[in-house]
């Protein structure tokens, strides 16, 4: 194997690029859908925080990991995430929410945007990629408005978050001794992060948070007058702020790069838009066949 799918959920956008399976479950903290979905061609969806339960799933961080569908297509995503989400009793952050997809949208009702400057920063193929589904969007109604990423925030500080949380969550492992059977023990592995945890003090694990609760409200500010924003998938720390904020997203595939590997752009919406994500994907599935398609060099 020469490359990989990147993401702790590789094996369920690989297996789900490969018709190995009809679809697959993946787990977000930080990009773990979206990314081995953009890598592998698949059309992953990153519900709202607390629309679909956690309950069973390995913990990395509670208030900030999701649950969702890593699909083949738009109308995929649909399917799985309408009989996953839901209130379970066994997970309290779950909540109910309206899931209406509509099968014949009227796309001009839409209220778009996308982060302009990160479309213009990237002149790479998968830049250009991005630029050509703009044009292609267009053509189909879609003229979003032009905003700009919330900044000044310290997000080099929001990994205290991430990694707090999952030092309490495997505190019994790293007590134990048993953090040292891991495999990996260099100084960036998961082992040492989950030793490092236990020296973040609680006065900065809180302070982190007070800085994640008014990247929130900045970023509900930008949102709520629009439907859904589109961005590049990598671009900037759009990825880092959605995770945090706990905002609904979908990867969705439109071409490859100079090196034939998959590309994706990024739809995100409103708290429970998941509706709206997946209408404008699926309207633009149905109109241009990026998903679906083999990497040339494994044809």
């Amino acid at each position: 194997m020469e490359q990989g799918a990147t993401g702790s959920s590789a094996g369920s956008g690989a297996a789900t690029a490969a018709g190995l399976v009809a679809f697959s479950i993946g787990t977000e903290t930080l990009g773990s859908i979206i990314s081995p979905s953009t890598r592998t061609g698949s059309t992953g969806l990153r519900p709202t925080y607390g629309a679909v339960s956690k309950q069973g799933f390995m913990v990395l961080s509670w208030s900030m990991d999701k649950v969702g569908p890593i699909c083949r297509s738009a109308e995929d995503c649909a399917l799985v995430f309408d009989y996953i989400r839901g209130i379970d009793p066994l997970d309290r952050t779950t909540k109910e929410a309206s899931f209406k997809p509509l099968s014949d949208p009227d796309l001009s009702q839409l209220k778009v945007a996308y982060f302009k400057e990160l479309f213009e920063k990237d002149s790479s193929a998968t830049g250009q990629n991005n630029q050509r589904t703009l044009e292609e969007l267009a053509q189909m109604g879609i003229k979003p408005v032009p905003v700009n990423l919330p900044g000044n925030f310290p997000f080099e500080a929001f990994d205290i978050i991430l990694r707090a949380e999952s030092g309490a969550f495997f505190d019994e492992l790293v007590r134990s001794g048993g953090v040292d059977q891991l495999v990996e023990q260099h100084e960036g592995s998961r082992a040492n992060s989950l030793r490092q945890s236990r020296f973040i003090p609680a006065v900065e694990y809180l302070q982190a948070n007070r800085h994640r609760t008014l990247l929130i409200e900045a970023f509900h500010q930008l949102i709520k007058d629009y439907d859904l924003i589109l961005s590049t998938t990598y671009g900037g720390n759009q990825l880092l702020q959605t995770n945090l904020t706990g905002h609904p997203a979908l990867s969705l595939p439109n071409g490859f790069d100079d090196k034939g590997r998959p590309t994706s752009i990024t739809l995100v919406a409103n708290y429970f838009g998941e509706d709206k994500l997946i209408m404008l994907a699926n309207a633009y599935q149905k109109q241009y066949r990026y998903h679906g398609l083999v990497p040339s060099p494994l044809k």
